[in-house]
């Protein structure tokens, strides 16, 4: 253990451990366990400050020193890698052999493999490629026992045991520390396109409802609102789609000429072309503006996101971007917003969301601002299976405690 000390989420100090060899991280959680100590996994910190604060202080565990890559068979197009691994450096190994990890990470030089599954990060291409449950083949973390368990395999037609794989994906480090993870890979694009659809406000829902039938398959369709696209480009209506289309390049000019095609008559459309969609790409993933004041993120039924984008539009406090197709719209608060004001957007996103079978989460706020916006939400009904998993897992409360849902 260094001389270190982090704060989480505005509690602590807390001391930093660094383990370099999975042994080590298995002695730091043997030692947490006879020391009543409190156990919180760390990766790059891109995403910390998701969750409840912590419900006491213990140590860190910075698992970025288990950065070795532990097997790539490129032509079984699976990668196996520890958890300290960053994702930048995982894409930079698979493209030497045209193949990468389609998911969508932001700030992939610090955020680490292990940080990344337990968030269950995703963009864009998660209409097309899928997120990242799809991905994740075999999994090996540490329990509140120090033993290094194990699920699945490095062989994508592993179908042996439980699923524990989509199990720890999301978990957020609450029911162990993630040490090894195998992934299954993609070819890389051939070409890369975005199409452009500037949306008048009466027009949205018909719009949307048109890409639902049409003759291409995107990677992804992107909805922004005025305030969000006006640092990505210069459409002057209240709302801007952004189709993606990736594969062999003749699909792609196939798919981007029959969008144009369709949409004849219908209104504008923009093609940018390869370079400048490059930048649009990196403005979708990119992360959070830094002038958000919080950040709120709502799961819904993608039928009832028209009319969601549209009510927290009119209500002026949020910048508005979507995952359109896949029902998930994330809302950046304006600077200079006070907890009151938040709580107040936050019970308006949850009645709204609620219309379409839809719950809020507060994906990012200052710390002390936890204390009074609920950050979950009003406990699922399905909370009792949690508790009962956590139960199983992590009978002393040692991993993360209390940052996912109170577990």
């Amino acid at each position: 253990m260094s001389n270190e000390t982090t704060v989480i989420d505005g509690v602590g100090p807390m001391p930093v451990h660094r383990p370099r060899e999975v042994a080590e991280l298995q002695e730091i959680v043997r030692r947490a366990k006879a020391e009543g100590q409190a156990l919180f996994p760390m990766g790059g910190g891109t995403s910390l400050g998701l969750g409840n604060p912590p419900q006491r202080t213990g140590w860190a565990v910075d698992c970025r020193g288990l950065d070795s890559i532990l097997d790539y068979p490129a032509r079984d197009m699976t990668i196996t890698v520890q958890a300290g691994v960053s994702i930048a450096r995982i894409q930079e190994t698979l493209a030497k052999e045209n193949q990468r990890l389609p998911i969508d990470v932001p700030r992939p030089a610090e955020a680490t493999v292990g940080g990344v599954v337990a968030a269950n990060v995703s963009g864009p291409r998660r209409l097309g490629f899928g997120t990242l449950r799809d991905y994740v083949i075999g999994i090996s973390a540490i329990n509140d026992d120090g033993e290094e368990f194990k699920a699945g395999g490095r062989v994508v037609k592993n179908v042996a045991g439980y699923d524990i794989c989509k199990l720890l994906v999301g978990s957020l480090g609450t029911l162990g520390i993630i040490s090894q993870v195998t992934l299954k890979l993609r070819p890389l694009a051939e070409a890369s396109e975005l199409v452009l659809l500037p949306v008048s406000e009466g027009k949205l829902a018909e719009f949307l409802d048109r890409l639902h039938e049409t003759r291409t398959r995107p990677v992804a369709v992107e909805l922004v609102d005025a305030q969000w696209a006006g640092h990505a480009n210069d459409n002057k209506e209240a709302w801007t789609i952004l189709v993606g289309f990736e594969g062999s390049r003749e699909a792609v000019e196939w798919q981007v000429k029959q969008l144009t095609d369709e949409w004849r008559g219908q209104g504008e459309v923009k093609s940018p072309g390869a370079e400048a969609a490059r930048g649009l790409w990196d403005a979708l993933i990119a992360p959070p503006r830094d002038d958000a004041s919080c950040i709120f993120k709502a799961n819904l039924l993608p039928s009832g996101l028209a009319h969601f984008c549209q009510e927290q539009r009119k209500a002026g406090a949020f910048a508005i971007r979507a995952h359109a197709a896949s029902g998930i719209v994330w809302g950046y608060g304006k600077p200079g917003l006070t907890p009151t004001d938040a709580s107040v957007m936050l019970n308006t996103w949850r009645q709204s969301a609620a219309q379409a079978q839809g719950r809020v989460i507060v994906a990012q706020c200052p710390s002390e601002w936890k204390a009074s916006l609920s950050v979950w939400g009003p406990e699922a009904d399905d909370a009792w299976l949690m508790r009962e998993v956590k139960s199983k897992f992590d009978p002393r409360g040692m991993f993360n405690p209390g940052r996912f849902g109170g577990y």
